[in-house]
């Protein structure tokens, strides 16, 4: 069964046209399916626009956080209540198409544990670009996760929202994870690839959507995580190889 966590914060705008285009791409593939929205503490009709969705359709569940926690946050509460022995992260604006989906299946077919959607690769596809100023922060960003987590090494997009794990391997994963918000996904990867877990970036289709939570004060917020995955490090608080 394939399990697909959304997180949502304040999108009432596009939360039904988003479930909409879930349930149209899924009910079209053979597999056996779960969907998992997770609002975290929209202060808009988001988590009543979800759960109307939901009601007419059992294999979609809405899980909701009284309070603004984070994205991370979000992830790791829907990922915990996963069945699947896949589980794919995707975000609420779908940037990413589902369509883009058996892209990141074959890595899995072929033995990897993780396979991450990239939009750094020379073989991705940008459909509409942010602006030249969020362009270079994410890529300044970027960079400063790559020097303080040099674990990361050949990973050129750690932050696209589209990413498919095997299912009991994330969800334990996700036992060792602290962060709550965008720096989860650095964490994430980290404790996969100290975990000695296949890890593969494939390169994806990426569409700019308005609207985006992803605000400046998130990048300076999500380096400040980054800094704390490094005094995690230090203190010992991850498990370290295959057998911890």
């Amino acid at each position: 069964m394939l399990s697909v966590v959304i997180p949502a914060y304040n999108e009432e705008r596009r939360i039904v046209s988003c479930l909409q285009e879930v349930a149209r791409f899924l009910h079209a593939r053979p597999d056996a399916f779960e969907v998992i929205i997770v609002d975290d503490g929209s202060t808009d009709s988001t988590v009543e626009k979800a759960t109307g969705f939901a009601a007419r359709d059992p294999r979609f569940a809405v899980l909701s956080h009284g309070s603004n926690r984070g994205k991370g946050a979000a992830l790791r509460t829907g990922i915990a209540a996963t069945r699947g022995n896949r589980v794919l992260l995707t975000d609420a604006d779908l940037s990413t198409p589902l369509d883009e989906l058996p892209l990141l299946e074959q890595p899995l077919d072929e033995g990897a544990i993780v396979a991450i959607g990239s939009r750094g690769l020379p073989a991705s596809r940008l459909v509409r670009r942010q602006s030249r100023l969020r362009e270079l922060a994410g890529r300044g960003g970027n960079l400063l996760i790559r020097l303080l987590c040099p674990e990361l090494h050949g990973i050129r997009d750690t932050q696209c929202g589209f990413k498919l794990f095997d299912g009991p391997s994330v969800r334990e994963l996700c036992r060792w994870s602290t962060l709550v918000g965008f720096g989860f996904d650095v964490e994430l990867l980290l404790l996969a690839r100290r975990r000695k877990l296949p890890v593969r970036e494939i390169p994806v289709t990426w569409a700019h959507h308005d609207g985006s939570k992803v605000t400046g004060r998130a990048y300076v917020a999500t380096l400040f995580e980054v800094v704390r995955v490094r005094i995690n490090l230090a203190a010992g608080r991850y498990p370290h190889g295959p057998d911890s």
